[in-house]
């Protein structure tokens, strides 16, 4: 996908926001590099699953129906990780995104993973992505799992990171904004 001149909304907590880099992440900074129109609703601390009006789903239908979104990128909150929130309600909420974006924008969907962090709750609902991946239509850029990310020397790891979740201003210019334009320019 040629990005330039296209509306890119994305949805997500404060991996999304750049809560570590003061409000600049790597959505930003795909807008200054790639010429396209950025549309972020991000919310630190807030969840997929769909618990209060803060949550994903909530939020999302607060955005601009008429928004010509040429695509749609979601993080995979760890925040409902952190919080034990049950598979099923995050299932349901991952199920209800994809669905409202398809019929609402008509645009392709993608989820995104953060880097590598030892959880077990977070490694299931990359899982749960996997599976959900045979039945609806959509793209899954898998940082976690990352060979190129997983294998980045302990130096960089502490310049890039200002923790196992968030990653700083240089993290995101250096580390994660390249593999978001890579993978989205692979999009057909």
């Amino acid at each position: 996908m040629n990005l330039k001149n296209k509306t890119v909304l994305f949805l997500g907590s404060s991996v999304t926001y750049g809560s570590a880099a003061g409000g600049v992440s790597f959505a930003d900074l795909m807008a200054r590099e790639c010429g396209i129109k950025c549309v972020k609703e991000a919310v630190s601390g807030t969840t997929l699953a769909d618990l209060d009006e803060s949550s994903y789903v909530a939020r999302l239908k607060t955005v601009d129906k008429s928004l010509p979104a040429d695509l749609f990128i979601c993080q995979l909150s760890t925040n409902d990780a952190a919080r034990n929130i049950a598979l099923c309600e995050i299932e349901k909420a991952i199920r209800d995104i994809i669905e409202y974006v398809q019929r609402t924008f008509a645009c392709p969907v993608a989820f995104y993973t953060g880097t590598y962090y030892e959880s077990e709750p977070y490694a299931k609902m990359i899982d749960l992505l996997y599976t959900l991946k045979k039945e609806y239509d959509f793209y899954i850029l898998d940082l976690y799992h990352d060979a190129e990310m997983l294998s980045v020397s302990p130096v960089d790891y502490a310049r890039y990171m200002s923790d196992p979740i968030h990653p700083n201003l240089v993290g995101y210019k250096e580390w994660w904004t390249p593999k978001f334009i890579e993978f989205c320019e692979r999009l057909p």
